[in-house]
């Protein structure tokens, strides 16, 4: 699919620089007492300026809790582990923006949004955006005047290099850092509006970020926001921005002298005592180092350390991390300190009914109605839910290396394979297409496609579950998430699902209404599902293995109709999947069009689709989808 001359819509009200926003920033942040009022744009640039003209400093402070050293330190000793390392999104989780770190257009860019307009610009490895308001500008043209000059923001740290980049702006109070309200998608190579990056109400306009009390908690090391209540500012410390070693090898500064004390090492560093001191597998005890290993703890405190970041925790202000950072450290049972979420186990977590009744955004938002996580980024919920973990010995380490694999995934040699599995379920290997019914070198025998389904939701993509399952049509009933059956299979209906599964693995069929015995599970989940559903069907409608099992000339039809959708991030995923197709690749589309062109576009994708479709026989037509012209299902 082709992308038009970019153009942003002027379709909402954005509160993101000082002024009012800056206001409910702090008055949400800092906790105060006071809350803001509508402000005019006017005033809000006014208010900004007074803002920028502050005398404090803009980026954090470099300072952690005592302990940690930094990764140059850990260099000095790791040079090739430093390099793994700094080859990582971990590493580049937050950075300093530097011709190097900033991948996005800054060459006289102007966005416009909510009448005004956002120009970046950059002179070496100085970054900044111009705002303007142009109505301002209208009505000082109308009157013969002249409009105020722009305001100039410095821009100077950056967000994520993967599949997005997010900037921050000084927000006017102390070093708070705010969010710029556009993001860079790195693959597709350009700017796109914040909020439509993520799936939020379509009519709540942008939410009001700031880096020093959310994104921080997972985007630095070390962290400290250090929120001043009484002056109204922050002073954040971290140790350094990014996942850095002492994130997954904890504070480093006792290790350091003790090695700097000695002339030759004490041992490998790869060989690193428990945190308790316990002796090793021959029964020796392993001399204390004084840093963690991650690959030397149990699997349940190895996944731990990652589970820090990648989970959905609990915790409180008595935690007292504001000043002094969390007390987590690599090899502490997180329990201890920030459990995890866990609907699935209510009667063991009595104070997450008082969460979920003051909050119940948080079941709906981040989890299936059966408790599993929806959302991309917290896998270690899945994980401690798998029976792998719970009655076996798998852990993030079992599949995943920081400086043993490539950036991309971080995974380990042949971990992409069936070999990921096989370290466990060796007796499989002989009876693969016994087991999976699928020819052995096909996707459907690949482990992780019918276990491991795109079940979670981020990053404008289908993000594999981590919870370890097996395809169930009652599960899907019971919980409304795509199973792996179906979303290979995108033109099979529940049933069709439902009598494999009898046949093969003697599942009881379950009940199903008319709808599932006669319409395409995919089909059905893209036009009448949740958004969140509707943006894994989309997302599956252009996945290679789908396309290849199912056949790739009717997807279309069905992609047209989210072209429209209300919600950016399903119109976007339609898009692209849409532009995967035969005969789409120069479809021109793009998903933050006014919607009287999103309609045009719906229009004219179904009908290109019944152009290329006329006098074909279209393989795998699913029994039922949607009628472009009726505006209803209709069989086939």
């Amino acid at each position: 699919m082709k992308l038009p001359t970019q153009e942003i819509p002027n379709s909402h009200r954005l509160l993101v620089i000082a002024g009012a926003f800056v206001c409910a920033a702090v008055a949400i942040y800092l906790i105060s007492a006071r809350t803001a009022g509508d402000r005019s744009i006017s005033a809000e640039l006014a208010a900004r300026r007074a803002a920028a003209a502050l005398p404090s400093p803009y980026l954090p402070v470099r300072g952690g809790p005592s302990g940690f050293v930094s990764s140059e330190t850990c260099k000095e000793c790791h040079p090739k582990e430093h390099a793994s390392w700094w080859q990582s999104h971990h590493r580049q989780m937050t950075q300093v923006m530097t011709t190097n770190s900033v991948k996005a257009n800054f060459d006289r860019v102007a966005l416009v949004s909510n009448g005004e307009r956002f120009t970046m610009q950059h002179n070496g490895s100085s970054f900044w955006v111009d705002v303007e308001d142009l109505d301002e500008i209208a009505a000082a043209k109308a009157t013969n005047g002249r409009p105020t000059p722009p305001l100039r923001l410095p821009m100077e740290m950056v967000t994520g290099s993967h599949y997005f980049q997010v900037f921050w702006l000084p927000g006017g109070f102390g070093n708070m850092q705010i969010g710029f309200p556009f993001t860079w998608l790195v693959q597709e190579k350009r700017w796109v509006e914040r909020h439509h990056a993520f799936i939020r109400d379509p009519n709540g306009g942008p939410g009001r970020e700031s880096w020093n009390q959310v994104c921080i908690r997972c985007h630095a090391t070390g962290a400290r926001p250090m929120p001043d209540q009484q002056n109204q500012r922050f002073n954040t410390h971290v140790t350094e921005l990014g996942i850095a070693c002492e994130a997954c090898h904890g504070p480093a500064e006792r290790h350091v002298t003790l090695q700097r004390q000695k002339p030759q090492p004490l041992a490998s560093p790869a060989r690193t005592p428990l945190p308790n001191g316990t002796a090793d597998g021959e029964g020796k005890r392993k001399p204390d180092l004084a840093i963690v290993q991650p690959k030397d703890l149990d699997h349940v405190r190895s996944s731990q350390v990652c589970g820090f970041c990648h989970s959905m925790k609990w915790f409180t202000d008595q935690e007292g991390w504001k000043e002094n950072g969390f007390r987590f450290r690599p090899g502490d049972d997180l329990e201890t300190t920030t459990p995890i979420i866990r609907p699935t186990q209510l009667d063991k977590q009595p104070w997450l009914t008082n969460v979920l009744a003051k909050a119940p955004e948080i079941m709906n938002d981040f989890f299936w109605p059966d408790g599993m996580i929806r959302v991309a980024g917290r896998e270690f919920n899945g994980l401690i839910e798998s029976a792998c973990y719970q009655r076996g010995k798998m852990g993030c380490i079992s599949c995943h290396s920081m400086h043993q694999g490539p950036p991309d995934k971080q995974l380990k040699k042949n971990m992409e394979s069936n070999e990921a599995c096989f370290q466990c379920h060796a007796d499989f290997r002989g009876k693969l297409q016994s087991h999976t019914h699928h020819q052995a070198e096909s996707s459907g025998s690949l482990c992780y496609n019918c276990h491991m389904p795109y079940s979670a939701y981020g990053l404008l993509r289908g993000i594999r579950s981590h919870q370890i399952e097996k395809p169930d049509v009652k599960v899907s009933l019971r919980s409304g998430r795509p199973n792996a059956c179906n979303q290979c299979h995108l033109d099979k209906t529940l049933e069709w699902t439902a009598l494999r599964l009898t046949e093969w693995f003697n599942q009881p069929p379950p009940d199903l209404s008319a709808d599932d015995r006669a319409i395409s599970a995919t089909v059905k989940q893209l036009i009448a599902g949740d958004a969140g559903q509707r943006a894994l069907a989309a997302a599956s409608m252009g996945w290679e293995s789908a396309l290849a099992a199912s056949g790739r000339n009717w997807e279309g039809a069905v992609l047209a109709q989210a072209l429209n959708d209300p919600y950016p991030a399903v119109r976007f995923i339609a898009g692209r999947s849409l532009g995967r197709l035969p005969g789409f690749a120069k479809f021109v589309y793009d998903f933050e069009w006014p919607s009287d062109k999103l309609e045009n576009s719906k229009r004219d994708a179904a009908a290109l689709w019944q152009q290329q479709s006329a006098g074909k026989t279209i393989r795998r037509t699913p029994k039922n989808f949607f009628n472009p012209d009726q505006q209803s299902m209709r069989a086939q």
